[in-house]
């Protein structure tokens, strides 16, 4: 590994593994606000969907023909009873 990942794996490794994340993502962009969370130091406040959001997004983007956001996606689901643990 680079030392560069491994000061970041020993600075970060705390907040990697924390189990609740309460505030929601309103973003598509996945991994630049994954990577943001980061640099700004407030992981913690990260949410990202669950997988089968995603899956439920692409299947509901190609019957429909049109794009859905991730964030009305996972409300959707939501509100058809749909949970994540």
């Amino acid at each position: 590994m680079s030392s560069i990942l491994i000061i970041f794996v020993l600075k970060y490794r705390k907040f990697l593994t924390m189990g609740k994340k309460s505030v929601k993502l309103y973003t598509d962009n996945v991994l630049e606000e994954f990577y943001k969370h980061v640099l700004d130091g407030n992981i913690e406040d990260l949410h990202i969907p669950h997988s089968d959001v995603f899956y439920v997004r692409e299947a509901v983007q190609a019957h429909y023909g049109k794009p859905f956001t991730l964030e009305h996606v996972e409300w959707a689901m939501r509100m058809e009873g749909w949970t994540d643990g």
